[in-house]
């Protein structure tokens, strides 16, 4: 059990990295490409989304691991 709560834990990290990696690159790419501005700014709209998505889905299996056991 000690071995998959530590991947789940590695799971999210790399999540959260990339998903900082990502958004970090679309602003980058938003400040330079005026013409490609909507596309960007889209990008950078769904990898937020994506966040949010994921940490609830971490925050969810939390609480039902926390209640059964």
């Amino acid at each position: 059990m000690d071995t998959l709560e530590e991947l789940a834990e590695a799971l999210i990290a790399l999540i959260r990295l990339g998903c900082a990696c990502r958004l970090v690159y679309c602003m980058v790419r938003l400040a330079g490409a005026d013409e490609e501005a909507t596309k960007y700014k889209k990008r950078s709209r769904n990898v937020v989304l994506f966040y949010i998505l994921a940490e609830s889905i971490w925050q969810v299996k939390d609480i039902i691991l926390f209640y059964y056991q």
